[in-house]
């Protein structure tokens, strides 16, 4: 640290997300010294691992590395896992290393899979929410489909994958598995017939896509309905085992693959800090953004609610509580108060498959068909970092969509057993 960084507020921002990210980027230009803090070297892009897992995209397309980032905009990184926060002496606590010193801190870790406490979820299902995540589903896929290959002779194979939540992340997963289906598993597997491949969606409400219109709920289910996706809505999840689920009404549905995206909480090491706790397990802020009771404190993005005005844990309200929380520091350094936060909405949409998406804008305009999805395509390429990541991204999209029907170009790694295939521990 130099001399002149230590007459500068020291700003520590923990967490590289969407919300994190926009902040550091925000304090780029303040008269401020910003260490960035993060287990992972790089930022992910969370809304396309969905590809990464159906072997659209390699991993390298939507992550980006922090020591890049961080440069760019003028601070440090600092690969390390928080384990606690001493707010006497304003000292972030962290695994490995010196504490890190502070004069303000951002907390934007993110959030965690939520299991809702059913029994075996946590234990069978695979998750989406990290890049290791979207890997290990990637190949758990593929390796089912070699399996049920080998074993086409004899007749007796199929494979099930049952995703569970029918809000965006479940939607454009099945509808991505149901085209990877459809798309790649003649040409690639010609033993194998189609009908062998099931994607079974379960939502526990009556509808698609809660926060949409109900319209665009509808033609969502229209279009997963035409790709062959067995949608089961009003349909509650008792428990999970090895290779099958349990449901409430008492029915077993077999299942080979489970991918959980029925919701997310704050994670669980938060809770240990000494920091208040709200709803899903996220820290509770007031309207400025500053943890309830500290006043050098704020949390931002998926890991923080405020009772009284709670965000969705998107990406919009992330990156915009991030950049505030960053506004709202420099506003403390230059000794004036700080400014309560409003979300600017502007929208929401998702993909269910190749040239079908949903869109509703805050206008009350919906949209849906080639026009919404190629708009879908053109934001996730806007919020990407880095050029490579962008044209990188729309090549391969470009390739899987537009190519597809008339080559297979799936991407794919190691072939791992998906759980049903596992022997017993």
């Amino acid at each position: 640290m130099t001399s002149n960084d230590r007459h500068r507020p020291r700003v520590v921002v923990l967490g590289a997300g969407f919300a994190g990210a926009a902040a550091l980027r925000e304090l780029a230009h303040a008269d401020v010294s910003v260490t960035v803090v993060d287990q992972h070297p790089y930022n992910t892009f969370r809304p396309l691992l969905y590809q990464v897992a159906t072997g659209g995209l390699n991993p390298g397309d939507v992550t980006y590395p922090l020591r890049h980032l961080s440069a760019r905009d003028h601070a440090r990184y600092r690969r390390a896992k928080v384990i606690g926060i001493d707010r006497d002496r304003r000292q972030v606590i962290v695994d490995e290393g010196q504490p890190i010193d502070y004069d303000y801190l951002i907390i934007g870790i993110g959030s965690t899979t939520n299991h809702f406490g059913i029994p075996g979820a946590a234990e069978h299902t695979m998750s989406m929410y990290t890049r290791v995540d979207a890997l290990r589903v990637r190949d758990a896929i593929f390796g089912g489909l070699e399996k049920i290959a080998g074993d086409s002779d004899t007749g007796t194979g199929s494979f099930t994958v049952i995703v569970v939540g029918g809000g965006a992340t479940g939607v454009e997963m099945a509808g991505a598995i149901a085209e990877l289906k459809h798309a790649m598993l003649t040409p690639t597997f010609p033993e194998l017939n189609p009908a062998e491949v099931n994607v079974i969606l379960v939502e526990m409400t009556g509808a698609l896509l809660p926060p949409f219109d109900r319209h665009l709920q509808q033609y969502a289910l229209r279009q997963l309905i035409k790709r062959g996706v067995d949608v089961r809505l009003n349909t509650a999840i008792a428990s999970v085992a090895k290779d099958h689920v349990e449901l409430k009404d008492g029915s077993a549905v077999p299942a080979d693959l489970v991918v959980w995206a029925a919701g997310i909480s704050g994670y669980p090491d938060s809770q240990e800090w000494g920091l208040p706790i709200g709803k899903g397990g996220r820290i509770v802020i007031g309207d400025d953004l500053r943890v309830q009771d500290q006043d050098r404190i704020f949390a931002v993005g998926d890991t923080a609610i405020n009772p009284d005005h709670p965000q969705a844990q998107l990406a919009s309200p992330a990156i915009q509580m991030g950049q505030h929380a960053a506004r709202q520091i420099v506003r403390l350094t230059r000794s004036e108060s700080t400014e309560p936060f409003r979300y600017h909405d502007r929208g929401i949409m998702a993909t269910i498959g190749n040239q079908s998406a949903v869109v509703q804008l805050s206008t009350g305009q919906r949209i849906t068909g080639p026009l919404a999805w190629f708009a879908w395509v053109a934001l996730h390429l806007w919020y990407l970092l880095g050029g490579r990541n962008r044209v990188q991204t729309l090549i391969n999209l470009a390739y899987r969509y537009l190519i597809w029907p008339r080559q297979t170009g799936v991407i794919i790694g190691d072939v791992i057993e998906p759980p049903s295939q596992r022997p017993d521990d």
